[in-house]
C-alpha cells in the first residue's frame, strides 16, 4: 500500500511542478504566441470555474465545462503531463473545445466577463458565434 501511495503523491507532485512551470512561464516569457500558450490554461480553468457558478450559463453548457475539469484534474492523460510544456496541451485542447461549446450556448459578454486573461485570447479560442450573428 506504501507504494501505491508514494506513486500517487510523486504523480500529483509532478502534476504540480508541470503546472508551476506553466505560470511561471506565463509570467517571465515576453507577449507572444508562447506566453499566450502558457498562460491560456490557468485562464481556462478560472473561466470553467465562473462560468459553472454563473446562473445565466445553461445546464448543457455547465456540464460540458465540468467534463473539461475533470479531465483537466484527472491523472489519465493523452500526453503525459510530466513533459515540460507538451504535456499540458491536451488539456488545453479539451478546455477550449469547451469553451468553444459553451461560447454557443452563452451570451458573448457572459463568456467575455467570466474570462481573466486578454480578451483577444479568448476571440482566437471562440471566435465570431453563430448566436452573436442572430442577434445583430
Amino acid at each position: 500500500m506504501g507504494t501505491v501511495l508514494r506513486s500517487l503523491l510523486v504523480g500529483a507532485g509532478l502534476l504540480a511542478l508541470t503546472w508551476a512551470v506553466m505560470v511561471v512561464l506565463a509570467r517571465r516569457l515576453p507577449p507572444g504566441l508562447a506566453k499566450d500558450l502558457a498562460s491560456v490554461l490557468s485562464d481556462c480553468v478560472t473561466t470553467a470555474r465562473r462560468l459553472s457558478r454563473d446562473p445565466r450559463v445553461p445546464r448543457r453548457a455547465k456540464i460540458a465545462v465540468g467534463i473539461a475539469a475533470v479531465w483537466i484534474l484527472s491523472p489519465i492523460d493523452l500526453i503525459p503531463e510530466f513533459l515540460p510544456v507538451i504535456g499540458p496541451l491536451d488539456d488545453v485542447i479539451v478546455v477550449a473545445l469547451a469553451l468553444r461549446y459553451a461560447g454557443r450556448q452563452v451570451p458573448r459578454d457572459v463568456l467575455f466577463e467570466a474570462w481573466p486573461g486578454e480578451e483577444r485570447i479568448l476571440e482566437r479560442l471562440v471566435p465570431v458565434l453563430r448566436n452573436d450573428d442572430a442577434q445583430q
